[in-house]
């Protein structure tokens, strides 16, 4: 049996180890033993170059598509797809000996998704409000070490976190699962595994026709046919459509299939919190005449507070109940301090600790990325040094409810987190409005390269990889997306006037401009409900968890989710809408054909997230290149 058909048959088996009732020690000690793949090629010269040279041609759709709609694509997937079909060419006419391992492929879409999606936050949040405000671009140099400073920080910071959440807690990061099963198809032999690989195929086809029927005019050129991206539902609420609420119908099968792979606990919890904020709080708050402005940017920047407030206080909490294994998954950083001690107390962990990524890299790597950080604060934006230290200090404990969020949801609530230490910093530094944006951006940047590296290190999980190569591989790929992403920002926005208009609307970083406008009166420039809104969301927060801790298992499934209830108050509607129908169809599959359920659900879900990438991919490509012409 080959490896690759050995990793299939795997895979058939588990997306997963159950952890129920098993003690960390258990958990890890059977993946190792019966899962983990050491002797595949991973970490290879050619797996990584593929990866940098992928993930910085995609950096700049990434680019475009943020500074057009606020939204990054996904990388992971697009990469795995390119990464094998490139091989494959390129082993038939002679150039590569064979094509690249499962493995390798893994390592290579961790370097592609590092270069292409990590470092491009950076840039559509407080970067571009930053130059909204103050009308002339940051020195090139600066912009650069920023960006992979800020980049190491979060690769940093996920170090402690990937035991946790991804060993012990199998959280889902639907993303890494549908790369995972991407390349399981791709790689399978046989007949069930060659239908798998047709179901995957047909849905990639199928998400990529709706794409380019759909956003074809994106790149300038006139529609086949004529789909809109928003379908609006008949009715009003308060006197106004629905569609001025988000409430309407998004015809992107992304979220469809996201919502397919997070499961229905998530996706009702969601559905339940946007009913209540677009359907009941924003109506009345809007009859109040405290929301003056409707639609998306209009409401969100009344109902992020709550929903922020419901997702840090829940994911501090829960991560706060695994003390124990918080506690061993810093114990690398521990045994520095005391090095008389045995690195490995216990021999059966021994080799898990051969694999994962060790407390001294993570020390290390925390350490110069926080000198190189409150450095260019201090030097290129006059911040007090202190204020920088507090920055990255906050930044790990949001970076946390970042990574449990993407686990949970696949979305990644970056801007949300950053409004928390903008809201920090309207108190500590109330009038500078270069201080709030600029710590923010720390939290911003560091919790989506974090969210990224646990989303390919699940991916690594269930194939069976090396966390530790993997880990190599994403911090390559840091300085090759930086070193294209930069130049490209300039060459796209020679001009601050070319942001917030028709052609670059940039709403993320509008967000981020007004909310720091906003906070440089203070905290007391906060309206009186936004204000409750933190503290109920707050309370909410830590009550969900509780209650869910508290009760028998089997009641658990009926608490709402903590993170899928914030999560409602800082998306569209209709984003929430779809994941809901994605998860709902995949439920009711589950329990009428649970075979088909089983062998189908998460290969056709993954096929159409990366056919529908990989379209945007060019389509984005299209249109950036006719805009440099």
């Amino acid at each position: 049996m080959t490896q690759e058909k050995k990793i299939e048959k795997q895979g058939e088996e588990f997306f997963g180890i159950d952890p129920t009732g098993k003690s960390p020690l258990q958990i890890e000690s059977e993946w190792f033993e019966s899962y983990y793949h050491g002797d595949i090629p991973q970490l290879t010269m050619r797996a990584v170059l593929i990866g940098v040279i992928l993930g910085g041609v995609m950096s700049l759709s990434n680019l475009y598509v943020g500074l057009k709609t606020g939204w990054g694509l996904g990388v992971a997937i697009t990469a795995c797809i390119l990464s094998f079909s490139i091989g494959a060419a390129l082993s038939k006419i002679g150039i590569l000996r064979t094509n690249l391992s499962i493995l390798e492929n893994n390592c290579m879409q961790s370097s592609a998704s590092s270069a292409g999606y990590s470092t491009g936050s950076t840039m559509v949040g407080a970067i571009s409000a930053l130059l909204m405000i103050q009308g002339e671009h940051l020195p090139f140099w600066t912009l650069l070490l920023w960006t992979i400073f800020l980049a190491i920080l979060g690769v940093m910071m996920a170090i402690p976190m990937k035991r946790q959440m991804i060993n012990i807690e199998q959280l889902k990061f639907p993303s890494g699962v549908a790369a995972a099963q991407t390349l399981r198809s791709l790689y399978a032999a046989g007949k069930e595994a060659t239908q798998k690989a047709k179901s995957l195929g047909v849905s990639s086809i199928v998400g990529a026709v709706v794409s380019f029927v759909r956003d074809n005019t994106f790149a300038g050129y006139p529609k086949v046919l004529k789909i809109p991206g928003i379908v609006e539902f008949p009715g009003r609420i308060a006197g106004e459509k629905l569609i001025e609420w988000t409430i309407s119908w998004d015809t992107s099968l992304i979220m469809i299939a996201a919502g397919a792979i997070i499961g229905i606990r998530v996706a009702w919890s969601m559905l339940l919190g946007g009913l209540f904020n677009y359907g009941f709080l924003a109506p009345w708050m809007y009859e109040k005449g405290v929301i003056e402005e409707l639609g998306y940017r209009g409401i969100v920047s009344w109902s992020l507070w709550g929903g922020t407030a419901i997702m840090l206080t829940s994911g501090l909490l829960t991560f706060a109940f695994q003390w124990r294994t918080i506690g061993r998954a810093f114990s690398g950083v521990t045994q520095i301090l005391q090095p008389g001690k045995s690195k490995v107390q216990d021999q059966r962990l021994a080799a898990m600790e051969e694999i994962e990524v060790p407390g001294t890299w993570f020390l290390t790597g925390m350490t110069a990325a926080t000198i190189g950080v409150v450095s260019i604060q201090v030097i290129s934006f006059s911040i007090h040094w202190w204020m920088g230290v507090i920055s990255v200090l906050m930044t790990f404990f949001l970076a946390i409810v970042a990574c449990r969020a993407t686990g949970e949801t696949d979305i990644t609530p970056i801007g949300a987190m950053g409004k928390i230490t903008q809201l920090f910093y309207g108190v500590v530094a109330p009038t500078n409005i270069t201080t709030n944006l600029m710590t923010a951006g720390v939290t911003a940047g560091a919790a989506a390269s974090s969210a990224d590296l646990l989303t390919d290190l699940k991916s690594g999980y269930l194939l069976g990889a090396n966390p530790r190569k993997q880990f190599i591989a994403q911090f390559v790929g840091i300085f090759a997306g930086a070193l294209v992403i930069v130049p490209a920002f300039y060459l796209i926005v020679p001009t601050a006037n070319v942001l917030g208009g028709e052609e670059f609307p940039a709403p993320a970083a509008q967000v981020w401009k007004g909310v720091a406008e906003l906070l440089a009166h203070g905290l007391s420039s906060l309206d009186i409900t936004e204000r409750w809104g933190l503290a109920i969301g707050g309370m909410v927060g830590l009550f969900l968890p509780i209650v869910e801790r508290l009760l028998p298992s089997k009641a658990q499934r009926f608490i709402p989710s903590a993170m899928g209830l914030g999560l409602a108050f800082v998306i569209p509607f209709w984003n929430t809408l779809s994941m809901f129908v994605g998860a709902l169809i995949a439920s009711i599959l589950a329990k009428k054909a649970r075979g088909l359920a089983e062998s189908y659900t998460i290969p056709v879900a993954s096929g159409l997230i990366a056919g529908e990438s990989l379209m945007g991919v060019i389509i984005a490509l299209l249109a950036a290149s006719r805009i440099m012409r």
